[in-house]
């Protein structure tokens, strides 16, 4: 007789470990940067920028909103301009499609719906190029709009919105809401979109951190630095510091406070985000 076979499990040591090890890895360059934006030149070139001797975040602070006349903040402003403005626009117009995806049918929807799956599959940096000639034609280069206007576009959204409208609007209760004489659009904009609410937040998150990340778009549209958002501010200033060093703490204090809208509107909207993504989860 033939002895049942053992399941082959990793221990609760090897997994702890690897747990442990990737915090680590995802904590420490969080660390370094906490304490490195309190040092001076001096500790940052010298390799000391994890010690917790000469803090002195007070003094970067203050250099870094008296350097250039504080065009620091005018770029921080200017990432939460595109990329707040941006992804509200962005989130509703991937929830409406996914809507209409979702709820009508017309001829040659799936086949739309094709094409937007494909526009998924296309990374954003070949399309920079074409972007590029087209804002040079219509005349917006080097404006706030040649970046608040492709931030607009978001395949991934749309169908993400489209699989969030599957799980959370029943037909019924838009049939329910036609019976009762409401128009199209105003059960969208009552019933649709409070009912896809987590949808909407999580392809926000998505697209708000897409684009106060994003980098090669700006660097490509825009060339008058009052229009820059942090990421590319920062970059012009560390490829100054081999010709002036004194702007190494003013770029990694930079980083840290770039990195504080984030970690707000994941903490603010995390309860609406973690409901979205397990939308269809249990049925």
């Amino acid at each position: 007789m033939s002895s049942p076979r053992r399941h082959w499990s990793l221990s609760k040591t090897a997994v702890n470990g690897a747990l442990v090890l990737a915090t680590a890895y995802t904590l420490l360059p969080l660390g370094w940067l906490l304490t490195a934006a309190a040092k001076n030149t001096a500790d940052l070139l010298g390799g000391n920028a994890l010690t917790l001797e000469n803090i002195n975040l007070g003094k970067n602070l203050g250099d870094l909103a008296s350097t250039g006349g504080g065009i620091y903040f005018r770029w921080f402003a200017n990432s939460l301009l595109y990329a707040g403005l941006g992804a509200l626009l962005c989130a509703l117009i991937c929830v409406a499609a996914g809507y209409v995806f979702h709820v009508y049918s017309f001829p040659g929807k799936e086949k739309v719906f094709g094409l937007v799956l494909v526009g998924v599959m296309v990374p954003t940096t070949a399309l920079a190029l074409p972007m590029y000639l087209l804002a040079s034609k219509v005349g917006i280069v080097n404006t706030y709009w040649a970046v608040l206007l492709p931030s607009l576009v978001f395949p991934f959204g749309v169908y993400l919105s489209r699989v969030f409208c599957a799980g959370y609007i029943p037909g019924e209760v838009l049939e329910a809401a036609r019976m009762d004489g409401a128009g199209e659009l105003r059960i969208f904009w009552s019933i649709g979109l409070r009912m896809v609410m987590p949808g909407f937040v999580t392809v926000l998150l998505f697209q708000f951190t897409a684009i106060w990340n994003n980098f090669f778009l700006p660097l490509v549209m825009l060339s008058d630095n009052k229009l820059f958002p942090v990421s590319l501010g920062l970059f012009t200033w560390n490829v100054q510091t081999k010709a002036f060093p004194e702007y190494y703490p003013l770029v990694v204090t930079g980083a840290l406070l770039a990195v504080v809208p984030l970690v707000l509107a994941f903490i603010l909207l995390q309860r609406h985000w973690k409901a979205g993504l397990t939308a269809g989860s249990v049925k």
